[in-house]
């Protein structure tokens, strides 16, 4: 029998899938990209550039040759013409792409990786028009700009993972770079802190943004419940799910504490981002984030 058929059937089925919810998924991200004012991000200074950026009366140790003089002869005062100094950074996005990111506890809300996804490729537009390089940590996809490297981000963007939990990817992040990792972070601890650990020590800063559905933080189960995890590996079975709740909630505030610790202790930030909040208030404050640098946590 010949199953070669029905074989390329599929393989051409799932790949038309995912194709599909490549130019969806990017003209989401470019739209979301588009509410939120494009700031300087810090990079306009002056210095040994090419473009003008401003005049500015001269002061001691100026030499004479820095002086224009075709703008000082209409004035009483002497003025030195500035360039503008920019150096692009170089950014490795991270995005969890396993099997517990496809939680989403109603059908109203949207599943957290494709939140994830969203911001992360949000931001990369942000960060590609504002000329920085942007690519995928653990990846063949270096920090690139333009247009075609927003084209290949979201392609690998829209691949997913069997295995039940992910952990952050360190490799391919330019030493003194910048770095982006999202996730739930409900899996390993000590992988986020091992990532996170070489990741600071090759002096690269960075936000960990954890995505988290509304149920993840409410625990709204009572009566018999089966859990299960999304990749099916996982299973716990109750009578009294409420009973659970306390202790539950209890150790996912002592994870998130303990991600936040981790950042403080790395230098980088922490922030908290539920599926039913606003994806615009979250790309803005992640924007804002990456012009800050370094701070405090959200």
């Amino acid at each position: 029998m010949n199953h070669a058929a029905p074989l390329s059937a599929s393989l051409r089925s799932r790949a038309e899938a995912e194709a599909a919810r490549l130019p969806a998924l990017l003209a989401r991200a470019e739209h979301l990209a588009g509410t939120v004012l494009l700031g300087e991000h810090g990079r306009r200074r002056a210095g040994m550039g090419d473009d003008f950026w401003q005049y500015r009366p001269v002061q001691a140790g100026d030499e004479r040759r820095h002086i224009d003089w075709r703008r000082s002869a209409r004035s009483d005062s002497q003025f030195v013409r500035q360039r503008e100094w920019q150096i692009a950074q170089s950014v490795a996005i991270w995005v969890d792409n396993s099997a517990a990111m496809r939680f989403a506890s109603d059908k109203a809300l949207p599943p957290k990786a494709d939140r994830a996804r969203l911001l992360a490729l949000a931001v990369a537009i942000l960060l590609n028009r504002a000329g920085e390089r942007v690519g995928l940590a653990g990846t063949d996809l270096p920090p690139r700009r333009g247009n075609a490297q927003m084209m290949r981000l979201a392609e690998a963007l829209t691949h997913d993972s069997d295995i039940d939990f992910g952990h952050p990817q360190s490799t391919g992040i330019a030493a003194h770079g910048r770095a982006l990792f999202v996730s739930d972070f409900l899996g390993d601890i000590d992988a986020v802190r091992t990532a996170l650990t070489a990741a600071a020590d090759r002096g690269v800063q960075g936000i960990l943004l954890q995505v988290l559905d509304p149920a993840e933080e409410a625990f709204p189960y009572r009566g018999r419940t089966i859990f299960e995890s999304m990749g099916g590996t996982l299973r716990h079975e109750t009578l009294k799910a409420s009973e659970l709740r306390d202790r539950y909630q209890a150790r996912l505030a002592a994870r998130k504490a303990e991600l936040r610790t981790l950042c403080t202790g790395t230098g980088w930030q922490y922030g908290l981002h539920h599926t039913s909040d606003s994806a615009q208030s979250a790309l803005l404050w992640l924007y804002r984030a990456f012009e800050a640098g370094t701070g405090g946590a959200r």
